[in-house]
């Protein structure tokens, strides 16, 4: 059994991710494996919020040279971006970077 620590595996801060907390949407990485319902479950249990959408995408790897003639790949990772209610509080480790 996954916990929810094991679903949502950091948070992502970027200038647009930056700009969409006025509109409480908030960006995570996740597990490659999680579906939109673990993922609302588990964003639900960690920061106690209401969570109203999920949206998800695949991250693929860029290659990256690491000398004259081999490349490696970065990992491919996945994405969610979380819309939480109005009522809503905001979530803590988001605060202040704005």
């Amino acid at each position: 059994m996954r916990t929810a620590y094991d679903v949502v595996i950091r948070p992502i801060i970027t200038e647009q991710s930056m700009e969409d907390l006025d509109i409480k949407k908030y960006a995570f990485e996740v597990a490659k494996d999680a579906n939109k319902i673990e993922i609302k479950k588990a964003v639900e249990e960690i920061f106690g919020v209401k969570v109203i959408k999920v949206t998800t995408t695949n991250v693929p790897g860029k290659k990256k040279r690491t000398g004259a003639y081999p490349y490696g790949m970065t990992p491919s990772w996945k994405k969610a971006v979380v819309k939480l209610s109005a009522d809503s509080k905001d979530i803590e480790i988001f605060e202040g970077m704005a």
